[in-house]
């Protein structure tokens, strides 16, 4: 199993700009020495929950800090991003970090930020679409051409090409229901998120369609990772690790409702009641609903090894996002939980999903 952290860059009251922007990259680099296997930035625009306006930027920066750690993009959201520059900026990520990079891909979902761009988002599906194929042409052919609605493309050389062949993985965040099949049948590797609503306890046929669409389209799930994004705290003691999170874990939850629905006098998108449903529940939750949900994991190392190893035994999750800096949680408190995972918990579930073939290859 591996292990990786997300970032959204969120910003509480309390600290400067400066002082989130280097708190952020402090960690990130950190990650590589606590044995985190990937770090993954997030874009998002305009608000307190986050302003990691450019992942690409941002992992540049770390490309050159780091020498093992992955770099993946917690996504791009592709409707605000034009595929050519997406493809062009993460070949030379490709090659800046020595084949270390994974590219995220989503819709978006938060409607004031296409209001920002002035992109329309009830079309974000179709753009998505496009987007994706034109990266991966950009990427392998050597001169291509594209004929879509949102992008037209007449004999286009992209240069660079990524290290990474025939290119670096892609992985698509995956939050309304429709969304698990259609990764599987572009064949990506899942993101998906029990801090977004997906529900461990009852999440696995959600992956099994996902897996299923992957065979119908001739590819082998075993071959495909799945990634969960949990919020995750360790600390000495269950007492210390509830008195630390609660109220950043909240806050998070509280802030997240602001912006799921449109800005007022916006239309709405096509998928408009699977975000008010989520607006409606997140709305509601208490912290017994979302540990339980799996999408809080709070405690002891003990503790938290074990809800890891049953929420991999629930869903398959391969990968494993821990979300620690979030609600503006005190920047020692961050480094320690991290300490803490790295001597007592990563080794613990290492082994994980491990075959017999990948046994015998240590």
């Amino acid at each position: 199993m591996k292990f990786g952290q997300l970032h959204l860059f969120e910003h509480p009251l309390g600290r400067t700009e400066k002082q989130i922007i280097d708190e952020q990259f402090d960690i990130m680099v950190r990650a590589e020495e606590f044995g985190f296997d990937s770090i993954w930035p997030a874009e998002h625009h305009f608000s307190e929950y986050g302003y990691c306006a450019s992942p690409a930027v941002t992992l540049a920066a770390l490309a050159v800090k780091t020498q093992r750690v992955r770099l993946g993009s917690g996504v791009v959201v592709l409707p605000l991003n034009h595929p050519v520059r997406v493809a062009e900026d993460y070949a030379i990520l490709d090659l800046l970090s020595g084949g270390r990079v994974d590219l995220g891909v989503g819709r978006g979902y938060q409607p004031h930020e296409f209001v920002g761009y002035g992109v329309d988002q009830t079309r974000s599906r179709e753009m998505f679409r496009e987007s994706i194929e034109v990266i991966q042409r950009a990427w392998t052919q050597e001169r291509f051409d594209y004929e879509g609605e949102f992008y037209r493309i007449h004999d286009l050389a992209v240069r660079p090409k990524p290290l990474q062949k025939p290119h670096p993985p892609v992985w698509m965040a995956s939050l309304s229901p429709e969304t698990f099949q259609l990764c599987g049948r572009y064949g990506f590797n899942l993101m998906c998120a029990p801090v977004f609503g997906f529900n461990v306890n009852t999440g696995a046929a959600q992956i099994e369609q996902y897996r299923e669409a992957l065979r119908q389209n001739g590819r082998d799930p075993g071959r495909h990772e799945i990634a969960g994004l949990v919020m995750t705290y360790v600390a000495e003691t269950t007492q210390k690790a509830l008195a630390d999170f609660r109220d950043s874990v909240m806050w998070y939850f509280h802030t997240f409702t602001k912006y799921i629905a449109p800005p007022k006098g916006q239309p709405a998108v096509k998928s408009y009641e699977f975000y008010t449903a989520a607006r409606d529940y997140l709305a509601a939750l208490d912290w017994d609903t979302v540990v339980d949900a799996g999408a809080v994991v709070c405690g002891s190392p003990d503790q938290v090894t074990e809800r890891i190893a049953e929420i991999h035994e629930k869903c398959g999750i391969t990968h494993y996002l821990a979300w620690t800096r979030i609600g503006g949680l005190a920047h020692a408190k961050v480094l320690k939980s991290m300490e803490l995972m790295c001597a007592k918990v990563i080794p613990q579930l290492r082994h994980l999903g491990e075959t017999a073939e990948t046994a015998a290859r240590k």
